[in-house]
């Protein structure tokens, strides 16, 4: 622990990488579990008759965040019920311990995939990030002003009338970012994650069919690519202007 740098006893820092506190469950979590599934269906519920009561009524109004704290709402009873009758938390917070830099990762071991994910993530989301505020930015200004003059609150004005014009704009180059996020996982054998590349070179060196094994890397690929490509096209499609 001397040689890794802490951050609130919960992320420690060292030359192998990143260890995180990591929630675990008790005994108990088999007795907190329906309370999580009612509070999941609780707030499903809730959205969908209040999504059709404004629809009917030609409302506009916030839902999602009214059924997030309804579930929320179930699940922290349902946490304070379990802990209080069974004098057992269902859930802990499990702090990382080791001697020196030797580490128990998250999750059960796997540090390559933790490595792996979060260096997917920040990269990725660095570019969505601006595709998003570019595309949000590109709409009018005039069009938050109508919004306003209409009486609707910042919140309503960008999920009903900027966002819907900027996915438009955004969509485009959303799909060249999920293409590359697809082929950006091979990366993963960098770090020794076993992907789809990693599993292929031990084909090759098993069988040593070349070429066999380099198509059915390039099929995989392509179906996920060709997959990803379709269902954003169609997404695409259903969102443009049509002009009559």
């Amino acid at each position: 622990m001397q040689e890794s740098v802490s951050f609130f006893d919960l992320i420690f820092l060292n030359n192998r990488g990143v260890t995180v506190a990591w929630p675990a469950a008790s005994p108990t979590f088999g007795a907190y579990l329906p309370w999580l599934i009612a509070a999941a269906v609780g707030g499903a519920a809730f959205y969908g008759w209040r999504r059709m009561q404004l629809a009917r009524r030609d409302m506009a109004g916030i839902v999602l965040p009214f059924a997030l704290l309804i579930a929320l709402g179930v699940a922290a009873l349902g946490w304070l019920a379990v802990a209080l009758t069974s004098g057992q938390s269902p859930l802990f917070l499990e702090i990382p311990r080791g001697q020196s830099l030797q580490f128990d990762w998250w999750p059960d071991g796997d540090d390559q995939l933790f490595a792996m994910l979060t260096g997917l993530v920040i990269y990725t989301a660095a570019f969505i990030g601006e595709i998003v505020r570019s595309g949000i930015q590109s709409v009018n200004k005039g069009q938050r002003e109508a919004a306003r003059a209409l009486g609707l609150s910042t919140g309503q004005a960008l999920r009903l009338v900027i966002f819907p014009q900027a996915l438009r704009i955004m969509i485009p180059p959303l799909t060249s970012q999920y293409l590359n996020l697809t082929k950006n996982t091979s990366l993963a054998i960098a770090v020794g994650y076993p992907d789809l590349f990693s599993v292929a070179r031990t084909t090759l060196n098993q069988t040593g069919q070349t070429v066999t094994v380099i198509l059915i890397v390039m099929a995989c690929y392509l179906s996920v690519s060709l997959l990803t490509s379709w269902i954003m096209n169609w997404y695409n499609k259903r969102i443009q202007l049509v002009e009559r």
